[in-house]
């Protein structure tokens, strides 16, 4: 097994490692096989690539990938975006040795975070290397479209010339901005909404891909615009909600989503209140 950096060539092979890797126990942005889906999967890497090449690693046996850590840094916040190894790979120190490398990263940050996978063997990595578990729930199911509010006025569709409204709301809750990665997501068919400098979120069809605000009313009324961007009939989620997160889950119950355990969330160091905050599994 050779472990090295990953490189752009990489990205296709390294798409295919994440999805058939992450699939059982991450159905929901992993399990389809479509080309759409992949396409996404590929931006997603070759930009965390380019911006963060001392993040990106891989496993190689015999020529081939069998794993891969992706990790970025925004000023000075550490997060593990991507970890993956083969099923037929696993319990062989493949995992260990990918975190380790992408943990150099993080040296000279302040803080760090990691939003996991409800895999034991992951969740054990973690906390052997010094992370702090704090668990989560997620939300899923059809939105009772009657229970929708009148829609806030100040919450709007915005572009990538929006991006500084977005600044605030990212400091407020993680000490960091999210201005590298927010053309990436609406690259790959998400889309923005803001209020004012209040907060942001990025969505696709009604599932929250990352929400940040600097109070929870604006937090509220940017969660409940995302759900009335749901097409009727199809299923809104809402993942990696932690303790201190009760106006998202109040509006989840409220809209008619149900509640079941998520994969925690683990820090370690200065990361920030973490809240009004749904962080994006992709850019924390």
């Amino acid at each position: 097994m050779i472990l090295r950096p990953l490189i752009q060539a990489d990205v296709a092979e390294a798409e295919r490692v994440a999805r058939e890797a992450l699939a059982p126990m991450i159905p929901g942005p992993f399990a389809s096989h479509d080309e759409a889906q992949a396409r996404r999967g590929r931006l997603r890497i070759a930009h965390l690539i380019e911006l963060d090449a001392a993040g990106a690693w891989c496993a190689e046996e015999d020529g081939r990938l069998v794993g891969l850590s992706l990790a970025l840094v925004r000023e000075g916040l550490w997060g593990l975006s991507l970890f993956a190894v083969e099923a037929g790979h696993q319990d062989r120190g493949i995992g260990r040795a990918l975190l380790d490398a992408a943990l150099t990263y993080a040296e000279g940050t302040r803080g760090q975070i990691i939003l996991s996978s409800t895999d034991p063997k992951a969740m054990r990595r973690y906390v052997r290397a010094g992370f702090d578990l704090v668990p989560a729930v997620t939300a899923a199911g059809m939105v009772d479209r009657a229970k929708l509010p009148a829609p806030d006025p100040e919450v709007r569709a915005a572009t990538g010339d929006d991006l500084a409204a977005t600044e605030r709301a990212s400091r407020f809750v993680r000490g960091a901005t999210h201005v590298p990665d927010i053309p990436n997501a609406i690259a790959r068919g998400d889309e923005l909404l803001v209020l004012g400098e209040r907060g942001f979120a990025l969505h696709r069809e009604g599932m929250v891909r990352l929400l940040a605000a600097t109070d929870e009313d604006a937090a509220t009324a940017l969660l409940w615009a995302v759900f009335a961007a749901a097409p009727a009939g199809a299923t809104a989620n809402v993942d990696f909600m932690t303790a201190g997160q009760d106006w998202a889950v109040r509006a989840c119950i409220e809209a008619g989503l149900a509640l079941s355990p998520d994969g925690p969330v683990f820090v370690r160091g200065d990361v920030g209140p973490l809240r009004p905050y749904l962080p994006s599994g992709a850019y924390l």
